[in-house]
């Protein structure tokens, strides 16, 4: 496989840097001021032609190749500027089971940076075992009401709308009695409170309650009970690392930690090792997607592999640079949380022990 750029993937990667030479400083790359100011963020990359790359263009987007968003995640980490804000596996679940007339009132604004998402789904109690959630939508004339908790909700607290698991069926398999909803977040009866996070952070996650919240039934995502399929989209996409545009980021930490050090270290070797593995498998990944092939359950495959290296760069920075660089021990705090947020790595391991590789479990 040729992973060399091609004429036209050569002229916007160069493009992309001259943009990122004037731009990337401005804003903040970590902790609380870059949640805070990564709607600047997303509307100046979108303003600038490299938001969206990959989206449909008549939602505003580019509809060009993935392989044009693994270009600008590679330059944004090479340039020091903030990641891309991570919207697509929301965007997928919409495109895929949304109406026409949610995607048109909804994409146009998600994709351009002016409306704030978030992704209600966990809840205590029901994080990887996401069928069991317990969080109830009722229907009362041309309105569901909603009362639940539901927990670890990124951006929840600048955030326009949600994307909701509710379930709306008692009576059925747990899995079929699950609807999606898009709720506004200043609808009354919805009540905010931030979770400080090991690492510091105090407004990436957020719980979130909802108390007799009423939401039009024209804002339910397909039809009643159709919730599950659009889950399983939504974290799907959410798992991959070609999306998610960690690779490069994991490269340059090991890249600045050899240049640290005085001698071999074994843990950086491995960390080297294992980067470069994640990489040619997103390259692999993107050549298949090029060709026309999807994965499902192989997200589970990716996810793993992308814990893997996170927490294993993460242990690399520690033996290294110990607590003595903030930003670095931030990192590996937060890499402990890969094990389990977007699914446990026991689950994918469930995941792909039973659908990939047909064992009874």
């Amino acid at each position: 496989m040729d992973y060399r750029d091609s004429a036209e993937e050569a002229e916007f990667r160069t493009r992309l840097r001259t943009w990122l030479a004037d731009n990337a400083g401005r804003f903040p790359t970590s902790g609380d001021e870059y949640w805070a100011r990564q709607g600047e963020w997303h509307q100046a990359l979108y303003g600038a032609g490299f938001f969206g790359l990959s989206w449909p263009e008549r939602f505003g987007g580019h509809d060009l190749p993935a392989v044009y968003d693994v270009i600008l995640d590679e330059e944004l980490a090479k340039a020091g500027a903030p990641p891309r804000p991570s919207l697509g596996y929301l965007l997928h679940g919409l495109c895929r089971h949304g109406s026409v007339e949610l995607q048109e009132r909804f994409l146009p604004g998600m994709i351009d940076g002016t409306q704030r998402w978030c992704q209600g789904f966990s809840e205590p109690g029901a994080g990887s075992d996401l069928a069991s959630l317990r969080t109830a939508a009722v229907r009362e004339g041309d309105e569901y009401v909603i009362n639940g908790h539901k927990i670890w909700t990124s951006y929840s607290d600048i955030a326009d709308w949600c994307l909701l698991l509710a379930r709306t069926d008692a009576d059925v398999p747990r899995h079929r009695g699950i609807s999606a909803f898009i709720v506004p977040m200043d609808t009354p009866g919805i009540e905010q409170r931030p979770l400080k996070m090991i690492s510091g952070i105090t407004t990436e996650f957020g719980q979130v309650t909802f108390d007799d919240v009423r939401v039009p039934a024209r804002n339910l995502v397909g039809e009643p009970g159709d919730g599950w399929a659009m889950a399983m989209t939504v974290v799907g996409h959410e798992r991959e690392p070609s999306t998610l545009g960690y690779v490069a980021r994991y490269a340059k930490t090991v890249q600045s930690l050899v240049a640290r050090i005085d001698e071999p270290s074994d843990e950086l070797a491995v960390a080297a090792v294992e980067t470069e593995m994640l990489r040619l498998h997103v390259r692999r990944r993107l050549s298949e997607q090029l060709d026309g092939i999807s994965h499902t359950s192989e997200g589970s495959l990716d996810k793993l592999l992308m814990t893997w290296t996170e927490q294993t760069v993460g242990h690399a920075a520690l033996s290294v640079t110990g607590t003595s660089d903030p930003e670095l021990l931030s990192s590996y705090l937060y890499s402990r949380a890969q094990s389990v947020m977007g699914g446990t790595s026991q689950i994918q391991k469930n995941i792909i022990a039973s659908r990939l590789l047909g064992l009874g479990v």
